[in-house]
């Protein structure tokens, strides 16, 4: 690495560990988990954008992009159908009732068990998207910079974990708002320079991308197979990003720390921005790559030709395309600036997953099933509180340096996330517009939905996108049926009847 790569990394290090210690001064509980409800619009859209959109996100489009499946791009019109349901469903309920978490909710509306079961399943979820998506840009980081994986994952880890102890979630936030400039910074440099290198204009090097190939936009073949079709896309992209932005405590934390339900609604519309404008130049690095190693195949491996390169080592070669080209013409500083981009998005999966990943142990475990262990004083529950987030950021740190060993990282974070995150999703849709269901029935519904989507993931070779429609579709039906074998029970806190007893404050 040329100094000043190593200046740049060590300048944004700097500037993230100092929002965290000025963020520290004058902590109380609810300052720590949610920044005192003193969030506006734009720290918590840009906020919710970077934390979600993880690392996994920032190796994987390009890499996409650069082989065959531009397809992904229509996750954009899943995301644009997802907001409306966020801005005018989830975020209401959860202001009007001044949740601590989303799952406090589903103790109000059904019983305490489907809360700890949510919570649980929350948790599960969460850990593993950290360790896949910290194990999968660690990857690159690792080879650009030349240092071993396993240090890149422990020392992000440590400065992670750091931060978010002495700042909470205000320190969590105003460090995601930096890592959305830094990495949104580095694609637009990133895209600039390989079309300055490529020497063509976007024309060209659309041209040289789809001659010869088909399907790379969409495929609406009927197939529980086919990688990054477009029926997988448009329904379970859509199921995964409304879990994701409407019922995940990692969004549902930052719409808990806005001033106000409209400030929510408003930075809900701008993390929608972000993705509008991160995802397409993620995936236009892929593209503009695919025009350069057409120009020079031999930098990425054997064959005549790029589309022979991939034949012959697919996905492997895809996912090293944008590392190699860093590597080999990336000017000084700017290579820094890409490390410091990779560098963020690790680090604002972590500190977000080990936060909210804390918020709901505390507030949905310890505090609502064992009150007696919370501390008398302000000054021991933040002690107890940085300990619990010290324990599940060294856990989470620890996954990722094994996450490899599992196979595909992709694939991993998919079936991870759908396994819970698909039932999770139904429990609050039940929630919110079946009168009849009952906490028995979603209870026994969700427990029966999670373990069938892990028998079939690990059983079958479906796209591992097709098991959040799997996995949501089951939980959804069965949690219906099966609370018709169980007395009909007063109902309460749906989502007309939320909106309708509690009015906008």
């Amino acid at each position: 690495m040329h100094v000043l790569d190593i200046a740049t990394v060590g300048i944004y290090m700097a500037v993230i560990l100092g929002i965290g210690f000025l963020s520290g001064k004058h902590q109380s509980r609810r300052e720590f988990f949610v920044a005192s409800g003193s969030m506006g619009w734009l720290v918590v859209g840009l906020s919710v954008m970077a934390t979600l959109f993880s690392s996994n996100s920032f190796v994987f489009y390009p890499s996409a992009a650069f082989g065959n499946s531009l397809r992904i791009a229509l996750s954009l019109f899943a995301f644009l159908l997802m907001t409306p349901v966020v801005i005018w469903v989830f975020i209401p309920v959860y202001a009007r009732l001044n949740l601590g978490t989303a799952y406090e909710y589903l103790e109000r509306r059904y019983h305490v068990s489907v809360r700890t079961l949510a919570s649980g399943l929350f948790v599960l979820l969460r850990i593993g998207w950290m360790a896949s998506a910290t194990y999968a840009a660690s990857l690159v980081v690792a080879e650009v910079a030349g240092v071993p994986q396993d240090t890149v994952i422990i020392i992000l880890g440590i400065v992670a974990i750091g931060y978010t102890v002495l700042g909470g979630l205000r320190a969590v936030m105003l460090t995601d708002v930096v890592q959305f400039f830094v990495f949104a910074a580095t694609i637009l440099a990133a895209v600039g320079l390989i079309l300055y290198k490529t020497e063509a204009g976007f024309g060209q090097v659309f041209h040289t991308y789809f001659d010869g190939r088909e399907g790379l936009i969409i495929d609406f073949e009927p197939s529980l197979t086919l990688a990054y079709g477009s029926w997988a896309i448009m329904i379970g992209v859509f199921l995964e990003a409304l879990s994701a932005f409407g019922v995940d405590q990692v969004a549902v934390q930052r719409y808990l720390s806005a001033r106000s339900e409209r400030t929510s609604q408003i930075g809900a519309a701008i993390n929608l921005l972000g993705m509008w404008i991160v995802l397409p130049g993620l995936l236009m690095i892929g593209v503009a790559l695919y025009s350069w190693y057409s120009l020079h195949p031999g930098e990425l491996g054997a064959g005549a030709t790029v589309a022979e390169v991939l034949e012959n080592e697919g996905a492997t070669v895809a996912d090293k395309a944008m590392p190699q080209f860093v590597r080999l013409h990336f000017p000084p500083g700017l290579a820094g600036l890409f490390l410091a981009a990779l560098i963020a998005a690790i680090m604002s999966s972590i500190d977000s997953g080990i936060h909210s990943v804390t918020t709901a142990l505390v507030v949905d475990f310890r505090d609502r099933l064992l009150p007696s262990l919370r501390p008398n004083s302000d000054k021991a529950e933040l002690r107890s509180i940085r300990m619990t987030l010290l324990v599940i950021g060294a856990l989470s740190v620890g996954l990722a340096l094994f996450v490899g060993t599992l196979g595909d990282v992709f694939a991993i974070g998919k079936k991870l996330t759908a396994a819970f995150g698909g039932p999770l999703l139904a429990i609050f849709i039940l929630a919110l517009f079946s009168r009849r269901s009952t906490w028995q029935g979603v209870l026994i519904s969700v427990v029966l939905a999670t373990v069938l989507t892990l028998i079939l993931m690990y059983k079958t070779d479906w796209f591992s996108v097709w098991f959040w429609p799997i996995g949501f579709g089951t939980a959804l039906l069965l949690g219906f049926i099966l609370s018709f074998l169980f007395p009909n029970q007063p109902t309460h806190l749906t989502y007309r009847q939320v909106l309708r007893d509690h009015p906008k404050s």
